[in-house]
């Protein structure tokens, strides 16, 4: 509200103040050294050049950095209000990808409006997060354990899952999935579901692996169990990354030197394979560092969630978490061999303005936990309506 003056009222800047206070402005500095290192990586592999990648990652965090600081003022009572929604605009978009998508290198993952294009999946890990948070905020313990109630979230979960599946992406499927599934365990999901669901999985694994994936998917599997069968083909990212890896030494080969990026035989070395890049030129001790950083995020995250009052904050939080720890971890195990190339970027240090734009809208709901750990939010059946 304004005066007729056109300002603020003293009141409500003086909340403003002090929801700007609340904020952990240590958490936002680990996270702008993060993209710092982003930016100087691209910099480096450029050749020592702002452009095409190191100048608009920083500029885009820049800009994306000002939108969490805005969501982060927003209560979490209307984050609430508006899971439901979001979910729903998030699906719609991704049934709209089936019909009128764009495609990319043999995927069709992309909606161009207007002069923007973008990867409705990304919106999705942040709507799949605040529904799921919104539903278990609904209902009892005792439904959340084990009940006919749970047929909903796996509904959340599945939908948007099977369609990202379908584009194909299965990075981001594997992600919106765990990620879903993460949030009913910490709601408190009975552990004889989570052992029985866990052995279907790795039951439905081989099945799944030999008669639903994609071709070139399935040489990815098969690539990673055996990378040297192919050491010029279907093997040659495992290969390259490996090697920059064990080329960097514990202190590495200094910044600008590594041969695998520089002389460009490590391919997408910006943006999937950004992690060994920084490997090869700062090694052991660079790798220790960026991880430290990523690690020292993930447990302010959850300390928020921890201290939030509300079980929906206290959900959403922890998926926000949850979603961001899968990317390094994914990322990490794909880089280092030890999982298939699966197209899943390191946050915020690979290039990237829509996988950017996502983490840090979570981000922007969790420093809002944050500054709204005190706030009530209503529960009950109306919840659920």
């Amino acid at each position: 509200m304004t005066l007729s003056g056109g300002l603020t009222r003293p009141g409500e800047r003086d909340r403003l103040i002090v929801k700007f206070t609340e904020i952990d402005w240590t958490f936002c500095l680990i996270l702008c050294l993060i993209a710092g290192a982003g930016g100087m990586m691209m910099f480096s592999a450029a050749e020592s050049s702002w452009m095409p990648w190191a100048a608009p990652h920083l500029i885009r965090f820049g800009v994306v950095f000002v939108v969490m600081i805005i969501l982060a003022m927003i209560d979490l009572r209307v984050w609430f209000a508006l899971a439901y929604p979001v979910y729903v605009g998030a699906l719609v978009l991704l049934i709209g990808v089936e019909v009128i998508g764009e495609s990319a290198k043999g995927a069709q993952r992309w909606l161009e409006i207007g002069p923007v294009r973008f990867q409705p999946s990304e919106i999705m890990k942040i709507a799949v997060v605040l529904a799921v948070a919104r539903f278990y905020h609904g209902i009892s313990a005792d439904s959340a354990r084990m009940s006919w109630w749970l047929l909903i979230p796996l509904l959340l979960i599945g939908a948007p899952t099977l369609l990202v599946a379908h584009q194909p992406d299965l990075g981001t499927a594997i992600l919106i999935a765990a990620t879903g599934f993460a949030i009913m365990m910490l709601a408190g999901l009975s552990w004889r579901l989570i052992i029985a669901g866990a052995a279907l999985t790795i039951g439905a694994a081989i099945p799944f692996v030999m008669f639903f994936m994609h071709d070139y998917q399935r040489k990815r599997v098969l690539t990673f169990l055996n990378p040297e069968s192919d050491p010029s083909g279907s093997g040659y990212h495992i290969l390259q990354s490996k090697i920059a890896l064990g080329a960097g030494g514990l202190l590495g080969k200094g910044y600008g030197l590594g041969s695998q990026s520089q002389l460009d035989f490590l391919p997408e070395k910006h943006t999937d394979f950004m992690f060994a890049t920084l490997a090869e030129e700062f090694g052991f001790a660079g790798c220790f560092s960026i991880l430290f950083l990523y690690g020292a995020i993930i447990f302010m995250a959850l300390r928020i969630a921890s201290i939030s009052h509300s079980h929906f904050g206290r959900l959403a939080a922890a998926g926000v978490t949850a979603t961001f720890a899968l990317y390094v971890l994914i990322n990490g195990a794909m880089v280092m061999g030890l999982a298939p190339v699966v197209g899943v970027p390191m946050p915020l240090l690979s290039y990237g303005g829509t996988v950017m734009l996502s983490v840090m809208i979570g981000f922007g709901l969790v420093q809002s936990v944050r500054v709204h750990r005190y706030s009530e939010v209503t529960s009950g059946r109306g919840a659920l309506m």
